[in-house]
């Protein structure tokens, strides 16, 4: 009876709990204050929901994350289908424009190789022309020619703002995000009943035809200056051959496999032709450059000429080993090809004179001089003063005594003289 009305006042009591613990004959006991043990109480039910929380975390952790994963794989796929469906929509819209855009662009690849291909050949022809001393070789700056043919000129302002907006339009519109397509379609819209890639086409056409046309004009006058310097090679080998000299040309035999009109390597062998042309021109004019062919007293008539004449002061026949220039003292006597001085002074019946060694051979002489203005050695130019006309040694009268000798033996020097006149304005 005592415990029951114990046990029903239990949370009013104001008395503490007495714990006791007995084990053998130790007996210990302790209180227990009730806000003690309900902290103690609400401490261990607070760690039973903590576990259960975290426990019943780690078993659905996963299956939340497949759910979210599983959710946005739904909405990407959700929104690439989309996607998708708008871009097959586009694409259906602007299939003509993507077909009549690639045609552009191919168009302007071949123009734009075209004029790469122009513009290698400028660079080739270039030290060539320099060479040759042509600019009309070079074909203009401008990629179609100043006259155009009259099928051309109704679209000759569209072909021109067309080539010289080419390249840099490409680069512009490429860096803006536009299109090819987008400038042709605002700088040149089609006409009535004419898609823009029929009037591209037509363009093309007729750029391709200007560009062929400067292509063919340039082979043209390829060939034109090819045959010119064979023609003056022709002209200085023959003038050499008159006085006597084996000049090699370099021509040869004839032959070779057939190329076409048509072939790729057409330019390349025609260049080819024409830097063999002019080699072979230089090389003339080097040989005759080398020989004396000048004037040695230009501007006075001869007295004299070479051969057997009548002696002037014995009156009796005898050899005439140069020809004699009539001028008057102190005339200047020039030098008729580059060389060096190998005797400069008194020579018996030439009196004051100036002998010149040339390349091959060649010699010359400058005889009845009344002052010399070189010596031993000295290194001459073409058209070098050698001295003064006089009429020192054996000699009637002023006048200037010429000699042509090739090792040793005395040449005619009019045939050097006539071979001057013949080449020398092509040196």
């Amino acid at each position: 009876m005592t415990e029951a009305s114990q046990s029903k006042v239990f949370g009013k009591r104001k008395e503490p709990h007495t714990v006791i613990i007995a084990r053998g004959d130790d007996i210990r006991h302790f209180q227990v204050r009730p806000w003690l043990a309900a902290v103690a109480g609400s401490a261990l039910a607070a760690m039973a929901v903590g576990y259960l929380l975290a426990t019943t975390y780690l078993v659905l952790r996963d299956d939340l994350i497949d759910a979210t994963t599983a959710r946005q794989a739904r909405l990407q796929q959700a929104y690439e289908d989309r996607i998708s469906a708008l871009r097959a929509q586009v694409d259906r819209i602007t299939s003509r424009q993507m077909l009549d855009q690639q045609l552009m662009e191919t168009k302007v690849g071949e123009l734009l190789e075209r004029q790469t291909q122009l513009t290698e050949r400028h660079g080739r022809l270039a030290p060539i022309a320099d060479r040759f001393g042509d600019a009309t070789l070079l074909p203009a700056s401008a990629p179609l020619p100043a006259e155009k043919p009259a099928s051309e000129a109704a679209a000759g302002p569209e072909l021109r703002a067309m080539l010289d907006s080419t390249v840099s339009s490409q680069q512009a519109l490429a860096g803006a995000g536009a299109t090819p397509f987008s400038f042709w379609s605002t700088r040149n819209s089609p006409a009535p009943g004419e898609t823009s890639a029929d009037r591209a086409d037509r363009l093309f056409v007729a750029i391709n035809q200007s560009l062929r046309a400067i292509e063919s004009e340039q082979l043209s006058r390829i060939n034109t200056l090819a045959e010119d310097a064979y023609q003056t090679a022709d002209a200085i080998s023959s003038a050499l051959e008159d006085i006597g000299l084996e000049v090699d040309d370099g021509k040869g035999g004839v032959g070779g496999p057939l190329v076409p009109i048509d072939n790729p390597a057409l330019f390349d062998t025609k260049v080819r032709e024409l830097d063999e042309a002019i080699e072979l021109l230089e090389r003339m004019k080097a040989e005759a450059r080398r020989l004396p062919i000048a004037n040695p007293a230009p501007g006075h008539a001869v007295s004299s000429a070479f051969g057997v004449r009548k002696d002037p002061l014995l009156g009796m026949p005898a050899m005439h080993s140069g020809m004699d220039f009539r001028a008057p003292t102190g005339a200047k006597a020039r030098v008729t090809a580059a060389g060096t001085v190998v005797s400069a002074g008194w020579n018996g019946g030439y009196g004051r004179m100036v002998e010149v060694e040339h390349a091959g051979g060649f010699t010359t002489r400058y005889g009845h001089l009344s002052k010399i203005l070189v010596k031993n050695g000295q290194e001459l130019a073409v058209g070098d003063v050698v001295g003064k006309v006089g009429s020192s040694g054996r000699s009637t009268g002023p006048h200037l005594h010429y000699e042509v000798r090739r090792n040793g033996d005395a040449l005619n020097p009019v045939r050097f003289l006539k071979a001057g006149k013949k080449v020398g304005h092509y040196l």
